[in-house]
């Protein structure tokens, strides 16, 4: 099998191999030593896992046989990378990295273009957030990754946003404890503050009622036109806390002005 391209047309992927764990092992213990012939059964043997990978991006109007092979693409470095002394299953290990390798290749695909040097900032955030990750075993902020690879902050929020696709104001992104937060959740609107509730004088009476951090919260909110994200960052408590405390304070000042 050629290394740049896997063929899937004609064959019946429910034959594919499936390796042993034993199996497994012994041919890693070859490839370790160089040998291509012991490359190529590992390969084969999780072909599977790319098929299951796939299925993911089912919805992404992309040939099936184009994302294939790149999700082959990713399952080589994952094989030339693996370190067999983690304590970690190799699926484990290589599921993200097939999906990475789809996912640049859908970016880059993208019928919005996005220009080189775009992308080329926005991988490097990327491979650094990971690296953070692996060292610190936390999320670096966005000061840290500028710093990392000097590049100013908002080039990289620029350059990411730029590569990401588009989504719906009502996808979730992040659960806590039964509480789902909503892109909408992340979006500030610096032009329409409500100006009718700011000027309601029931509304800053409404307001007073609420402890000192939901008064806060809706403060910065609704009057500064903040994202929930810069809410926590200023008040350091989790994205989750803050829309939960949020909808609290707004559920309370409802029940008010009724």
């Amino acid at each position: 099998m050629a290394q740049s391209k896997v063929e899937i047309c004609g064959v019946n992927t429910s034959k594919l191999p499936v390796l042993t764990n034993e199996e497994k092992d012994e041919l890693f213990r070859r490839i370790k030593q160089g040998d291509k012939e012991a490359r190529e059964q590992y390969i084969k043997g999780n072909l599977r896992l790319v098929l299951s990978v796939i299925k993911r991006f089912s919805g992404s109007n992309e040939n099936v046989d184009d994302l294939f092979q790149i999700g082959c693409i990713g399952l080589m470095k994952a094989i030339d990378n693996f370190n067999t002394e983690m304590d970690v299953k190799f699926s484990t290990y290589a599921v993200p990295m097939i999906i990475g390798e789809i996912r640049r290749y859908l970016r880059d695909n993208n019928s919005i273009r996005v220009s080189r040097s775009l992308r080329d900032t926005a991988y490097k955030a990327l491979y650094t957030k990971e690296a953070y990750v692996k060292k610190h075993l936390k999320e670096p902020t966005i000061n840290e990754i500028a710093e990392e690879i000097g590049i100013s902050k908002e080039d990289i929020v620029y350059a990411m946003d730029a590569i990401q696709s588009p989504v719906s104001l009502f996808d979730p992104v992040y659960s806590e404890g039964g509480d789902t937060l909503y892109v909408m959740d992340q979006i500030s609107d610096k032009k329409n503050k409500e100006e009718n509730w700011v000027e309601s004088i029931a509304l800053r009476e409404a307001m007073d009622r609420l402890g000192e951090r939901e008064r806060k919260i809706i403060d910065m909110r609704f009057f500064e036109g903040k994202t929930q994200m810069e809410v926590a960052e200023e008040i350091q408590i989790s994205q989750a806390q803050v829309s939960r405390l949020e909808k609290s304070a707004l559920k309370s000042m409802r029940n008010y002005l009724r």
